[in-house]
Parts: C-alpha cells; sequence; structure tokens
C-alpha cells in the first residue's frame, strides 16, 4: 500500500494537492516567508477573503494553534488553511503543544471539508525561530497519529523547503534520501 505521507522539496505555493497550509500570523493579513509567498500567488483576493473572516479578538483573526480556510483563489490548491504556529521561547512556554494544535486543527479543517490531501510548511521555523528537528518531529509524530485514527485528508505532503528541512522531514520518518517519493506531481 502506498504510504499516505510524503516529503516534497520545492515551493508549496505550485503543489496541485486540495489544501496548502500557510504558517500565518493571528492577524491572517499577509506576511513574511511562507505567509507572504502564499499571499503572492495567490492573488490580491486573498488578503481580501482573509479580512472577511472574524475577529476572535482585536486584530486576532486566528489565535496560534487554531485554523481557518479560505478559498486558494489563483493557487492550484482550491484551499488554503492558515494556522498561527508560536514563537519559541526556549521550549517551555508551551510551544510544543500549541505547534502540536496546528497540525491537528489543520488537518481536522481538511476532513471537515472532506478534501483529500494537505501540504504543510515546516510551521513556525522561520521567523518564528522553533528549531527544525523538535518541530519536524512534531509534525510528523501529530500526522501519523491523525491518519492512524482518520480517513481524510488521505494524503499529507511535507513541502520542505530546502534540503536541511526535506533531510529533517525524511529522517523523523525513517526514510533515507534514495527512498524518497520522487514525482512532483502530485494527486488530490
Amino acid at each position: 500500500m502506498k504510504s499516505r505521507i510524503a516529503v516534497q522539496e520545492g515551493d508549496i505555493t505550485t503543489l496541485a494537492v486540495d489544501a496548502i497550509v500557510n504558517a500565518a500570523d493571528q492577524a491572517l493579513l499577509g506576511g513574511g516567508g511562507v505567509d507572504g509567498a502564499i499571499h503572492r500567488a495567490a492573488g490580491p483576493a486573498l488578503l481580501r477573503a482573509c479580512r472577511e473572516l472574524p475577529e476572535a479578538s482585536a486584530g486576532v483573526r486566528c489565535p496560534t494553534g487554531e485554523a481557518r480556510m479560505t478559498p486558494g483563489f489563483a493557487l492550484p490548491a482550491p484551499f488554503v488553511i492558515h494556522t498561527v504556529g508560536p514563537i519559541w521561547q526556549g521550549g517551555g512556554k508551551g510551544e510544543a503543544d500549541l505547534l502540536a494544535r496546528c497540525h491537528r486543527s489543520a488537518l481536522a479543517l481538511a476532513a471537515q471539508h472532506k478534501l483529500a490531501s494537505i501540504a504543510f510548511p515546516a510551521i513556525s521555523c522561520g521567523i518564528y525561530g522553533y528549531p527544525l528537528a523538535q518541530a519536524v518531529a512534531i509534525a510528523v509524530r501529530e500526522v501519523r497519529v491523525w491518519l492512524d485514527a482518520n480517513i481524510l485528508p488521505g494524503r499529507v505532503v511535507f513541502c520542505a523547503f530546502g534540503a536541511a528541512a526535506g533531510n529533517a522531514y525524511r529522517s523523523a520518518l525513517g526514510e533515507s534520501r534514495s527512498t524518497r517519493e520522487s514525482d512532483a506531481s502530485l494527486d488530490r
């Protein structure tokens, strides 16, 4: 049976999956890193859609650990699931639990909307400073637990921006570079 988890190095905005996950900030109004790249690739309609999402509190459309969904607009993926990861503060401020919740919340939203495939970036590993190996271990654990208990989404892609992230995901999954999936076109 083909694995339900894949690692792909590249640009998450180019993936043909049902939803890509955006590592956003709480305002959901675009920013740097993967968030900025997704907003640029999706076009201005994504920002308008994010602005229409209700605020949970002043300036906060998505609290840390939660997820919200919008259309993907100009992206190959029909949907964007926005989640807000924790800012790394040394590991003693509940960061691991919040990062785990990000993954569970995104997967639950995908399942609720009957999406067959989803792609995750390395949430919180950019400007939020989460150590890559620790974040990847949490992501892989949460996805495996989810997939063991749920049918949807049927396929999860860890989209790695660069070889270091790709190697971290493959290592956490117990794969070597030579055994990874090499097909760049992912079916929904």
